[in-house]
């Protein structure tokens, strides 16, 4: 299963340059964000854009493959980059800004959207957990009578790509997906996160 991980955005809330190149402990942001899927058994793919040209080097760079958008916008470039997958199943799309997310996360993920029968998932954590609100995704819902805020994470049908879908909205408390990074204070409270709450790497299995 193909993981669409959006890496196109300017970044200019920190002002770090390319902000999926930003170092959390020593290591690219976006990098956490690769490792967790290929943990999970997904491929990861980035979606680049003009904005990230050091990102596409970065992949180079790590034998990883990317696709180059038109940094349109975040909704835009994802449909772009779908598109360019040619993938006619099940496809997962995260943002980069996820250091905290974990192949438990992805499979926890996977299960609901496979359980619900349905063509979309998206998951949700409580708006009481999220310190601040990723580039393009400034909204809140509720869901099951509780404020909450999009995680970045959700997987989508590419077939259909470009038309509605039927969706499950999946809730999950889990502080690792309300980590995300806009703000100075944002990365120094991930750091702080990942070095109390070390990942243990499991073998992980392919998503069917």
């Amino acid at each position: 299963m193909h993981a669409l991980i959006m890496a196109g955005g300017a970044g200019s809330r920190l002002n770090l340059g390319e902000k999926p190149l930003i170092l959390i402990c020593g290591q690219p942001l976006v990098s956490y964000v690769v490792d967790a899927f290929e943990d999970a058994g997904c491929k990861p793919v980035i979606a680049t854009s003009f904005r990230t040209p050091m990102t596409q080097n970065w992949c180079r760079a790590h034998g990883i493959e990317f696709c180059k958008t038109a940094g349109t916008g975040y909704v835009e470039d994802m449909v772009q980059a779908v598109g360019m997958l040619e993938d006619e199943g099940p496809v997962f799309i995260s943002a980069s800004d996820l250091p905290c997310i974990t192949s438990d996360i992805i499979s926890t993920i996977s299960d609901a959207h496979r359980s619900s029968g349905k063509d979309a998932c998206s998951a949700w954590v409580p708006a009481a957990m999220v310190k601040s609100c990723r580039e393009g995704m400034p909204y809140r819902e509720e869901i099951l009578g509780v404020m909450v805020c999009p995680a970045g994470v959700n997987i989508l049908h590419g077939a259909l790509i470009d038309q509605p879908q039927d969706e499950f909205q999946l809730l999950l408390e889990e502080p690792r997906l309300a980590l995300n990074i806009n703000t100075k204070a944002d990365l120094a409270e991930a750091e702080i996160f990942i070095r109390q709450n070390p990942v243990t790497k499991s073998a992980g299995k392919p998503f069917s």
